[in-house]
């Protein structure tokens, strides 16, 4: 597990902690599940499920209510993140302010890290 001692792993801002919560709620999970996978324009882009158990290999998140859980493969990735929800007139959602992103494109969706994190995955 990719860690730091009295540090967490992604941070959430009050206005995604409260919308992770309402959704935890209406559809009855345990939490937020986020993952990276390869695919996208820039190379690699964020997965978002609900879960309904904690695998014991996640890192766990749990701030104001909310509870983010963290694939093993993407710990690594998002290590030092910010997760914020915005609203603006054309669309609603989650976005990342992830220090260990090099390079993103315009959507905002796909993303490419430091090749020294890479590297560490394709052992």
């Amino acid at each position: 597990m990719f860690s730091i001692p009295g540090k967490q792993a992604v941070t959430l801002t009050p206005r995604a902690a409260a919308h992770i919560v309402k959704l935890m709620e209406r559809d009855g999970k345990s939490g937020l599940r986020l993952g990276v996978k390869k695919g996208g324009c820039a190379g690699m882009e964020y997965t978002m499920e609900f879960a309904d158990t904690v695998d014991p290999l996640d890192e766990v998140v749990e701030q104001d209510g909310a509870r983010v859980m963290i694939a093993p493969m993407a710990q690594m990735f998002l290590f030092g993140t910010e997760i914020d929800y915005e609203i603006s007139l054309l669309e609603a959602g989650f976005k990342f302010r992830n220090p260990n992103v090099t390079e993103s494109c315009g959507c905002g969706e796909s993303i490419k890290f430091d090749e020294s994190l890479t590297d560490q995955t394709s052992g």
